[in-house]
């Protein structure tokens, strides 16, 4: 037990150091009035919508705590509380930050990129340590609270509701509201990107800080603690093995990661070439070599063990090299992309769906290969503490992906502001690599979801007593291809979604471009309110259906069909949602790369034919990287999470139809 009030005095210094960045960053001068003024909207917009998505979700959490505390304990429902408000709060820690670090940014790209460079970044720290600092003191302290693994599985699935309903709400929002400014700003009236005169251009803003700073701090403290427990379970199972220290194990690793993700992010500088992504990358580097030195001072002479987490820290680096490949506009498939939009919207999109479609094997072969060593090393507990090693640099992650919407609203206010043409350089020059660091931490984020929830389906087997899962049975068919189907109707409600809501943000910004006189002559104002209310209904309205999917339908398949067609279900989710999350995220990067490839003065530069062609590619790649792809990751552990804890209720009620 020493050790866990280690792990959780780890996750106080995270927290620490956190607030003093966050001290560190509001001494820092906001810029113009008129700087401020566009912050300020952006700032209570996204406040506004992160107040409503939880006031709407409160009933929902309080009706599924009392079903946990009747049909499983009392215990359990308390935990689960604890996740939902400790993934509520890394969630707001991360939106609260970005939206103040954003006009800092645009004020510090006066002074050069490497300040401006500087300010992002330890914006993007914030959320990365915050977030590992609550999942460190939460897990730590409802173990010592209760001392059962199987209660502490509560508060991973209030983490993982939480991070759902955060994914979806926010990939609605994000990217109504930006397919929206798209449309009808740069294809119908040929405005460029955050210009002022588009009454979407705030509701997008916003939708930059609820989709990827909330909705993925939600989603990465998910995989973090949901990971860290299941671990903790196939832990109990080989102590005597490996001894009691086995259930600590995860714990510790993590903590080793926080301490080396507060080291390793000074290792953030520019080069003399001015390079910025290799800077990110350098902290990215040093933190995996510190982390693989703390394990060594953790397993000691299990050298298995060791091995098995260095082999997930090789595992993360590689995925982020991957989808860095797959998606930077530096690269070969980009380009290609960006290619065939010279012969119109068809072939570009065409051309973005192969490289998507091929962008998944190395993902796929680099986490096969991850669980075939680290099986050979240390079996079922070795994968475990793969994902854990994984997830462990979730610090560094969160920092590079915060970092993308920090960027993105700092051009926004440079543009709208009217800043020098030098400042939206710099700013630019930092946007163009955020959209590259937000797909390969989504890279990340699905291939950590895959290795948690394979954790979590062996702890399922184990607490459904499943010793065998026969594939000629057929109520694991029956579940199999339920299973396979769930991500692809759940995909289909998110951009259903979209769309809906785009279309009325479309509407909407007609009607003012036609009704308000002087919008387009710089005269008059737009509404810019309205376009964040409709967002914000849309969201709202929309978020409820996907994730009651996501509840009762493994709830509905043990029932009918029993635990052994529900096993079924969840390999079937986790092969389909793994592989479908990948493609989406990856081809909506290429897309949106590609268009920025064209900007940059390639096939025509701005407002020739190719980048028209690529806008549409753009904009149909929204849903698909920022809205569907991700939200799958929580899809899967919510399924799996919500089998763990009703498993043995499920022993009990099941009817077995076949």
């Amino acid at each position: 037990m020493n050790g866990l009030y280690w792990v959780a005095g780890v996750g106080v210094v995270s927290l620490a150091f956190a607030a003093y960045l966050i001290w560190w960053m509001l001494k820092l001068s906001k810029g113009s009035d008129k700087m401020q003024a566009i912050s300020n909207a952006i700032r209570e917009g996204a406040n506004a919508y992160l107040k409503k998505q939880y006031l709407t979700l409160a009933p929902f959490v309080v009706v599924l705590a009392l079903v946990i505390g009747l049909a499983v304990d009392w215990e359990t429902a308390v935990a689960f509380i604890g996740g939902v408000l400790c993934s509520g709060v890394a969630g707001y820690i991360g939106m609260t930050v970005s939206v103040r670090a954003n006009v800092r940014t645009a004020e510090a790209a006066q002074s050069g990129l490497p300040r401006a460079l500087e300010v992002a970044f330890k914006g993007g720290e914030v959320t990365g340590l915050a977030l590992v600092g609550l999942g460190l003191i939460g897990v730590s302290f409802f173990y010592l609270l209760f001392g059962d693994l199987i209660t502490l599985v509560g508060f991973g699935l209030g983490a993982s509701l939480i991070s759902l309903f955060a994914r979806v709400g926010g990939g609605i929002f994000t990217k109504a509201a930006d397919v929206g400014a798209d449309l009808v700003g740069k294809i119908e009236k040929g405005i460029p990107e955050d210009d002022p005169r588009n009454p979407a251009v705030i509701a997008d803003n916003v939708g930059d800080n609820v989709g990827d700073c909330a909705g993925m701090a939600a989603d990465l403290f998910e995989s973090y603690v949901v990971t860290i427990i299941a671990a903790m379970l196939l832990g109990a199972g080989v102590i005597s093995a490996y001894g009691v220290q086995a259930v600590e194990f995860p714990l510790l690793a993590c903590a080793v990661g926080a301490i080396a993700t507060i080291i390793g992010a000074f290792a953030v500088r520019l080069g003399s070439e001015g390079k910025i992504m290799n800077a990110l990358y350098k902290g990215v580097l040093a933190t995996a070599a510190l982390a693989c030195v703390g394990f060594y001072i953790i397993f000691g002479t299990q050298l298995n063990l060791l091995a098995a987490s260095v082999v997930g820290i090789v595992a993360s680096v590689a995925i982020v090299f991957a989808t860095d490949y797959y998606t930077s506009k530096e690269n070969a498939p980009v380009a290609e992309v960006a290619a065939a939009a010279k012969t119109g919207a068809g072939t570009n999109l065409i051309s973005g769906m192969a490289v998507g479609f091929q962008s998944t094997v190395p993902i796929v072969l680099i986490v096969v290969a991850a669980i075939a060593l680290s099986f050979k090393l240390a079996g079922v507990y070795g994968i475990a503490l793969a994902a854990v090693a994984m997830l462990s640099l979730t610090g560094i992650i969160i920092t590079l992906d915060a970092y993308g919407p920090i960027t993105d609203n700092a051009g926004g206010i440079a543009e709208m502001s009217g800043m020098a043409p030098a400042v939206r350089e710099v700013t630019d020059a930092l946007d163009a690599v955020g959209n590259t660091t937000k797909a390969t931490t989504k890279g990340f984020a699905i291939a950590a979801a895959a290795l948690g929830a394979l954790a979590l389906f062996v702890a399922f087997a184990e607490a459904a007593r499943l010793t065998v899962i026969n594939l000629l049975d057929a109520p694991v068919v029956i579940g199999l291809l339920i299973g396979a189907m769930l991500p692809f109707v759940f995909s289909s409600f998110l951009m259903k979604a979209v769309g809906n809501a785009a279309f009325s943000i479309v509407e909407e910004v007609r009607r003012q471009f036609r009704e308000i006189k002087g919008i387009m002559s710089g005269k008059a104002k737009p509404d810019y309110a309205k376009c964040v209310e409709i967002s914000t209904g849309a969201a709202l309205d929309e978020l409820l259906v996907p994730g009651l999917i996501a509840v009762l339908t493994p709830l509905v398949v043990g029932i009918l069909f029993g635990v052994t067609a529900l096993a079924g279900l969840l390999a079937g989710v986790i092969a389909s949602g793994f592989l479908l999350a990948v493609f989406m995220a990856n081809t909506g990067a290429v897309w949106d790369n590609a268009k920025k490839y064209i900007e940059c003065g390639e096939f025509g530069g701005k407002g020739g034919d190719a980048h028209k062609a690529a806008v549409v590619g753009d904009t149909v790649g929204d849903p698909f990287k920022d809205t569907a792809g991700p939200a799958l990751n929580a899809l899967i552990k919510v399924v799996n999470t919500i089998a763990l804890v009703f498993a043995p209720a499920l022993l009990a009620m099941a009817w077995n139809l076949v």
